[in-house]
C-alpha cells in the first residue's frame, strides 16, 4: 500500500540508517473522512476523487503540518492512485526527511483530523526493515489509475495475498509486504514468495509494458485509531499531547472545516 516521482530523484533512495533522519513516506486519504465532504461519494468517480484531495493537500494539509512545528515547504505533497484491498482511490502522499517521532506525530495528525482508521508511515531501502516491498516500474507516462487497477488485479489473479495495497509516484508502482505487530505478513506470504508473485504478474501483464525496478526491505508503521471504540480519537491524542493540544484548538479541527 505505499510508495519515483515524475522528473526528480526517487524520493526513496538509500538513506544512512544511523541518521536521526531519514525519507519517510506518510499515506492516507481525503475521502471518506469526516468532516470533509465530497457530495456524492459513492458516485464520485477517480478523477473526482483526485480534485478533492488535492484541494485538501493544498489547503489544510499545510496548517497540519505547521502544526507539528515542520515547515510545510520541507515536505512534498501529492495526490495518486492508491490501493487498498484490490480497489484504487485516490491517495495522498505526504513525503520528506523525519524522525520516527515526528513521522509518527505527523501520521497522528493527519488520522485525528480526517478520522482515519489508519494512516502509514514507510521508509524504503531501510536494510534494518521487517517488511519486503517491490516497485514495478511502467513505461513513462503510461501508468495511471486504470493501469494501477488492472495490474492490481492481475497480480492478485496470479498469487493470492498480493492484493492488500500498492501507492503510485510517477512510472512506478510500489507493493508492501506490511506485517502484523507480530511481525507476520498479512498477505500471507514470506517476501521470497510476494516477491515472486509480483515478478510473474509483471512478466505476464500486457501493455504497457511493466517491469520489476527494485526490491528490498522497509521499515513501515500503521498509526491508527479504532473510532467506534474510542470516539474521541483516543489513539492518536496519544501522540498528540492529548485534548489540549494545538490541533485540538485549531480551526481545522474534524468538526469545523469544510472545503
Amino acid at each position: 500500500m505505499l510508495p519515483n516521482q515524475r522528473g526528480c530523484r526517487h524520493p526513496f533512495s538509500i538513506q544512512n540508517t544511523a541518521l536521526a533522519k531519514r525519507k519517510v513516506l506518510v499515506s492516507y486519504r481525503a475521502t471518506p473522512s469526516a468532516g470533509f465532504h465530497l457530495p456524492r461519494l459513492a458516485q464520485a468517480s477517480y478523477d473526482d476523487r483526485a480534485t478533492f484531495s488535492a484541494e485538501f493537500s493544498k489547503d489544510i494539509v499545510p496548517k497540519i503540518i505547521t502544526a507539528n512545528g515542520i515547515d510545510a515547504a520541507t515536505l512534498r505533497k501529492e495526490v495518486t492512485p492508491g490501493g487498498d484491498l484490490l480497489k484504487t482511490n485516490a491517495s495522498l502522499q505526504t513525503e520528506g526527511d523525519l524522525d520516527d517521532a515526528a513521522a509518527d506525530r505527523l501520521a497522528g495528525s493527519l488520522g485525528y483530523v480526517l478520522r482515519q482508521y489508519r494512516v502509514l508511515t514507510c521508509s524504503l531501502n531501510d536494510t534494518t526493515g521487517k517488511a519486503g516491498f517491490i516497485v514495478v516500474r511502467f513505461p513513462q507516462g503510461s501508468l495511471n489509475a486504470t493501469v494501477a487497477q488492472r495490474f492490481f488485479g492481475a497480480a492478485d489473479a496470479t498469487k493470492k495475498g498480493l492484493g492488500g495495497g500498492y501507492a503510485v509516484f510517477g512510472d512506478e508502482q510500489i507493493f508492501l509486504n506490511a506485517t502484523n505487530s507480530e511481525g507476520k505478513p498479512y498477505s500471507g506470504l514470506d517476501d521470497t514468495s510476494f516477491q515472486d508473485g509480483m515478478s510473474r504478474a509483471a512478466v505476464s501483464f500486457g501493455n504497457p509494458k511493466p517491469k520489476v525496478s527494485s526490491f528490498g526491505n522497509a521499515t513501515a508503521r500503521s498509526i491508527g485509531n479504532d473510532w467506534q471504540r474510542s470516539t474521541r480519537g483516543e489513539g492518536y491524542q496519544t501522540l498528540l499531547g492529548g485534548p489540549d493540544s494545538e490541533l485540538e484548538q485549531d480551526d481545522f479541527r474534524p468538526d469545523r472545516p469544510k472545503i
